[in-house]
């Protein structure tokens, strides 16, 4: 048995089955490369689904995490520590908002704004107690919590874990027409992703997003934009919202904004919304830990110097043109995507998702399905053109294209 099979055999053996991973055990990274137990270097597209947006072991972050690791990690939010304040402070000003509610996983922000929405709701929309609905979208991917399922289509999210959490309205995603029906006087919020990622890179239809802020500022709901996966820097802009010029009263933020380093997740907001907490009505114990605001901290100022917005657009513009010609050739049903984050449908005559990634690794390329037919572009956003293409030449052999 290899070092690689021994792994897998006593993870399968001591691990609950709750993911399928690939036939891979990785050792170490760095950048946009992998190394796994036998010292075999692999090229990463999934990039934890935009959690390494700055790359694998980058240095500022890493040093950032080092020079905290040396004064203190947690005081729970029983005391006040000496990053808290200014990560707010930094993050809200990055968002264009007053407040923030720092958390850890990006289910937990996502719970932190469906309870945020409705207490907003009641105390200052005045909606009926009981009352409050939040409407969402189909094929929508916002964590894994028993609420969050509640509202999920997907049914092996949701499947034989009710009952479920009451108060949500679905309707189609980039649905106009479908959402003004949805919204009446008891909706406290609409909740979308600006793209859909584990639908396989949705992209709304041009206008939407602006209609869905229109729409909301007009019914006195809340817009709130999980931007876990899509945000900071992921498609060519801070946040995905940019692309319509869209601000939504509320962000939802993960992933990236802890660098791959610490679980970190913030909602943020205005002090109208977020300001209807008070002490006990909500919380976590590491939640803007002194950790997780080191490295926060330092992800907001990558973020500030433009280079990683810049270079997924550029790199996601390079992306969508290599991608476009293996459309309609038979290997390619669809392709969509922006800036650096593309979703492919395969034809089934090249086999489903999952076929497809497993060729990809027996060449050195590690990307992961969803939904069957689709695979996930998403490299961390250091990958060079050079490396980027070297792993589209890869797809290309694996395709037959």
């Amino acid at each position: 048995m290899t070092s690689t099979e021994a792994f897998i055999a006593a993870a399968e053996a001591h691990s609950a089955h709750n993911y399928q991973p690939l036939p891979v055990v990785v050792a170490t990274a760095e950048g946009a490369w992998m190394t796994d137990v036998t010292g075999r270097r692999y090229l990463d597209l999934l990039a934890g689904y935009s959690a390494l947006n700055f790359g694998h072991r980058n240095r500022r972050l890493l040093d950032a995490a080092r020079a905290q690791l040396e004064r203190v990690t947690l005081t729970s939010r029983a005391f006040h520590h000496d990053r808290f304040a200014d990560f707010c402070t930094q993050l809200a000003d990055l968002c264009g908002m007053e407040l923030v509610l720092p958390m850890n996983t990006g289910t937990e922000a996502v719970e932190t704004a469906v309870k945020t929405a409705r207490k907003w709701g009641y105390k200052v929309k005045g909606v009926p107690d009981g009352r409050a609905r939040i409407v969402v979208a189909e094929n929508n991917f916002h964590g894994r919590s028993t609420t969050v399922v509640s509202f999920s289509t997907d049914p092996e999210a949701r499947a034989d874990f009710g009952p479920y959490t009451p108060g949500f309205t679905v309707v189609p995603y980039g649905d106009l027409a479908a959402l003004d029906a949805a919204v009446d006087a008891d909706t406290v919020a609409v909740l979308l992703e600006p793209i859909q990622g584990e639908a396989g890179v949705v992209v709304p239809p041009p206008g939407y997003l602006a209609g869905v802020r229109e729409l909301t500022q007009a019914r006195n709901a809340l817009f709130v934009a999980d931007e876990i996966q899509s945000g900071l820097g992921r498609t060519g802009t801070t946040f995905a919202c940019e692309h319509e010029g869209v601000v939504p009263d509320v962000y939802v933020l993960g992933k990236a904004l802890g660098g791959g380093v610490v679980p970190v997740s913030a909602v943020v907001s205005s002090r109208e919304v977020l300001g209807v907490f008070r002490p006990g009505e909500h919380g976590s114990t590491f939640g803007g830990n002194p950790l997780a605001c080191a490295v926060g901290l330092e992800v907001i100022a990558l973020l500030r110097t433009g280079e990683y917005q810049r270079r997924a657009a550029e790199l996601g513009d390079h992306l969508h043109r290599a991608l476009a010609p293996l459309v309609g050739g038979g290997a390619v049903d669809a392709v969509r995507g922006r800036g650096l984050w593309a979703g492919i449908d395969v034809n089934p005559s090249r086999g489903d998702g999952r076929a497809v990634a497993e060729r990809l690794l027996a060449r050195g390329v590690l990307v992961k399905e969803t939904h069957d037919a689709t695979i996930r572009i998403a490299p961390p956003l250091v990958i060079s053109e050079e490396d980027l293409d070297w792993g589209l030449a890869r797809l290309r052999e694996v395709l037959g294209v």
